[in-house]
């Protein structure tokens, strides 16, 4: 494993490449459900002072594919940003079932995209972080979050995932493999890229 990295360095980095998306920098993090992507988001766009947009704002039924979610994101937020106009979108509630506030994204020069295909080939992503861990660690991480009677659902989610990654060669293309199991203080472990 390669030497830790911190948020402020990446962050650093990430504010010196080209705007993707309009006069914006599109920073996803991707990789499958349970690895620590959120937390990793988080944590990115505080260094960044940036806005996080979560798959999860979006409302995709469990027999969908993973990537669904997606043309929401494209058509409420990628599409105006990229016309140098802000978007917005209105975040689902899945505990209640309905859609909630409405979620303003400006213009700025950084947002993050957390979530299962945030990093897609056909994304206007200036950077793709993909974050991983082991297959029964994310399934405990999941089923410890959403509940133990969702374990039907989630291995059938996570057979589509590996399904939608295999075809869309998301690690491959990431510019950054994150160890999702380290905890570092202000910080993150990476994977060294294997070839």
């Amino acid at each position: 494993m390669a030497a830790t990295i911190s948020f402020p360095d990446l962050a650093a980095m990430v504010g010196a490449l080209p705007p993707s998306c309009g006069p914006v920098r599109i920073v996803a993090v991707d990789g499958p459900g349970g690895s620590g992507k959120t937390t990793f988001a988080g944590r990115l766009s505080r260094a960044l002072d940036a806005q996080v947009i979560h798959s999860d704002d979006f409302p995709v039924p469990w027999d969908e594919p993973p990537a669904a979610w997606f043309a929401h994101v494209e058509e409420q937020v990628l599409g105006p940003l990229a016309a140098g106009r802000a978007g917005g979108y209105r975040r689902y509630d899945w505990v209640r079932g309905v859609f909630a506030e409405r979620v303003d994204v400006p213009v700025a020069p950084v947002l993050v995209l957390e979530g299962v295909s945030t990093a897609r080939r056909t994304a206007p992503v200036a950077y793709a972080v993909w974050v991983e861990a082991p297959r029964e660690l994310r399934l405990a991480r999941a089923l410890a979050r959403d509940g133990a009677h969702l374990e039907p659902q989630w291995r059938t989610w996570m057979r589509a995932e590996d399904e939608w990654f295999a075809a869309d060669r998301t690690r491959e293309r990431a510019d950054l493999l994150v160890d999702g199991t380290v905890d570092v203080p202000g910080g993150f472990a990476p994977i060294a890229a294997s070839g």
